[in-house]
């Protein structure tokens, strides 16, 4: 047996093991999770800084390094979201009624686990806390293959789960590093459906499309996060600048910043030069059609088909439409169903904006950085899926559960 098709076998046979705990143990050892990351702060860190060094070395992108780079206030944070987890109601066990049948059979469906999740990411080693506490807490074994640039820093986080892990009797196969970023393991990690349920990737588009590629086991797809913030006619010019500030500069290597800019031609003239000013102030640079580049000295001019862009740094591409229609239009052939924002004070356009735009999240005069499951009151998120087979937008514990019938008969026999 290859060491691959040995750590799934033993991740789904450890999975099997959560069964036997109820929601109060496995909310009681994730925050005993959660302090321990925090009381082995520095070793984690110390991992991260030998990441760091060859992250230097190989001239990462800074997009890349910002992933990757930890912090007192990041390690926190992933502590927090293990204890926001262990907050959230558990939906296994969950039942809903259907009612009985007129053959006389009671029916009834009960929440399950998934059985194991296999995390292929790249440099977020943040993933392993969120990912291994997601999975715990909705019964499921994970595997996590990170890439080479985080493999340091997931091996002591996970390091840290594994002893909480051991202390309360259970396989550490729960929480499973890959501990070789071969790709070639990879492969023949995405070869085993026997073992394993689902995989999810995160990471650039290149990653996503290999793993959709490749894989023979269900994959949960986000290519990219490209974004949009529509300022409507009606919008309140003050906020639409917070908007687009908070969503373009606040952390711009993440998938729910924006890269996109839409203005309605009945403010441009008044909006445009304000945006000019508070970009430039900001380091930005832009990318604009024919007439938005008119207002920016140093635009990049782009064709009408060259926008849709995931820069994932101080770039936006931005573009003036006639109408509220055209930012329709707009949205829909550029957008990656991820999030999509509009600025207006109408309330009946916020709501057909909120109807007829195809994307995970919709969001009405508030930043896009709001797009994720922590934000959204899911804890810790798993992954955003932005196509709709079986989750959509930012998964949280039910996304990582399925349904199965109950049914309880006297003898019924069907005629």
């Amino acid at each position: 047996m290859t060491l691959i098709t040995n750590l799934a076998k033993n991740a789904a046979k450890a999975a099997k093991k959560l069964a036997i705990l109820d929601t109060e143990q496995k909310n009681a050892i994730l925050i005993e999770m959660a302090s321990a990351l925090r009381a082995n702060e520095q070793s984690i860190l110390d991992a991260n800084a030998l990441d760091l060094g060859a992250a230097r070395d190989n001239q990462l992108s800074q997009a890349m390094v910002d992933r990757l780079t930890l912090n007192s206030q990041r390690i926190n944070d992933m502590a927090l979201g293990l204890e926001e987890v262990a907050a959230l109601p558990d939906p296994v066990g969950e039942v809903r009624v259907l009612g009985k049948q007129p053959s006389g059979i009671e029916v009834q469906k009960m929440r399950v686990p998934l059985g194991v999740i296999c995390m292929i990411y790249e440099a977020r080693p943040n993933v392993t806390a969120d990912a291994g506490a997601l999975c715990f807490k909705s019964g499921n074994g994970v595997i996590l293959r990170g890439g080479k640039e985080a493999l340091n820093s997931s091996l002591s986080i996970a390091q840290v789960m594994h002893d909480v892990l051991n202390e309360h009797g259970l396989p550490t196969e729960l929480i499973t590093v890959v501990p070789d970023p071969d790709r070639a393991l990879m492969l023949e990690l995405m070869q085993q459906k026997a073992y394993i349920d689902l995989i999810i990737p995160r990471g650039g588009e290149g990653l996503i499309e290999f793993v959709t590629e490749h894989s023979t086991v269900p994959v949960i797809q986000h290519f990219k996060g490209v974004c949009h913030l529509y300022v409507d006619k009606d919008a309140d010019l003050d906020m639409a600048i917070d908007l687009l500030l908070n969503g373009k500069t606040q952390r711009t290597g993440v998938c729910n910043a924006l890269e996109g800019l839409i203005v309605h031609s009945a403010i441009a003239q008044t909006f445009l030069p304000r945006v000019r000013d508070v970009l430039s102030e900001a380091g930005v640079q832009v990318h604009a059609g024919q007439s938005a580049a008119a207002y920016f000295s140093c635009a990049n001019v782009l064709d009408d088909g060259e926008f849709g862009e995931e820069y994932l740094g101080l770039e936006i591409a931005i573009r003036i439409v006639d109408d509220f229609s055209a930012a329709l239009v707009h949205i829909d052939q550029f957008g990656s169903h991820h999030t999509e924002v509009i600025c207006t004070q109408s309330e009946q356009t916020a709501k057909q904006f909120q109807t007829c735009v195809d994307a995970s999240v919709v969001m009405v005069n508030a930043s896009s950085r709001f797009s994720d499951g922590g934000q959204l009151g899911l804890g810790a998120e798993i992954g955003i899926a932005t196509t709709k087979l079986h989750a959509y937008g930012p998964m949280g514990l039910e996304s990582l559960t399925t349904e199965k019938y109950l049914v309880n008969g006297t003898g019924n026999i069907r005629s």
